[in-house]
């Protein structure tokens, strides 16, 4: 443990399905801990159209990835690929990379309103395909005018709920995380009648999440300029300051 340890007595609570191993790990050297509560599930989608799309994939010029989930799912579909790919988010680009392919294009902020300014410039007249989850927004569809796969649907789940408010109630401090929208509708829904927002501290990824949990009365303490979790580790031991 660091002799400065910002995190002394906080507990951080992980709403999504990330791997949060490293996370923990850095965590526990600031001395804090990490307890993930999956307020959301991903699965894979299966369709008679998936025949279609592979056949249709060598036609076009780039792929674009925007979650470690579509990358996972997206190789449950496909042996190889010989398409340039563009990656928005610095654990997407890893999870591509640890599949064996190449990332040609990486925005320099990771957020798709950054790449569809910043893509385009390298894109020229290329046919682009996303990979997208169900619950994505159609900002890269509507700029780039791209076809789109959905390949993997985020539904929300309550197996981890009373677990977590059971958990909830004994930590001193606790920082809770949200990722995603969803999360924030099953944590609205199912735990705060019981905690409060007031109770906790609310870190968000992401304006779209920060929009969605304003809507349901919290008050959003992190919000790094970087949409990774790494990101809001690193302001939370630098000092929380939004």
């Amino acid at each position: 443990m660091h002799s400065n340890a910002p995190l002394t007595g906080k507990t951080i609570y992980v709403t999504g399905t990330q791997k949060v191993q490293t996370i923990a790990q850095l965590v526990a050297q600031y001395g804090g801990e990490v307890q993930a509560f999956p307020l959301i599930a991903v699965q894979t989608c299966e369709s008679e159209e998936d025949a279609e799309w592979l056949q249709r994939l060598p036609a076009y010029d780039w792929l674009i990835f925007t979650s470690q989930n579509a990358v996972t799912s997206f190789m449950q579909k496909v042996k190889h690929v010989s398409n340039r790919i563009a990656a928005v988010g610095a654990k997407t680009k890893e999870a591509l990379e640890q599949y064996g392919y190449t990332v040609d294009f990486v925005p320099s902020v990771y957020s798709a309103d950054v790449f569809v300014k910043e893509f385009p410039q390298v894109m020229g007249e290329a046919t682009c395909l996303f990979l997208r989850g169900s619950l994505a927004k159609t900002t890269i569809k509507d700029a780039l005018c791209c076809d789109e796969w959905t390949i993997y649907e985020t539904v929300p789940t309550t197996a981890h709920v009373q677990a977590m408010k059971e958990s909830l109630l004994q930590a001193a401090e606790p920082i809770v995380v949200f990722a995603s929208p969803s999360a924030v509708q099953v944590y609205a829904e199912h735990i705060v009648p019981t905690i409060g927002w007031q109770d906790i501290t609310v870190a968000s990824i992401g304006h779209i999440t920060t929009a969605a949990l304003q809507k349901y009365g919290a008050t959003v303490t992190v919000q790094p300029q970087t949409y990774t979790m790494q990101a809001v580790i690193e302001q939370l031991i630098g000092g929380i300051t939004k």
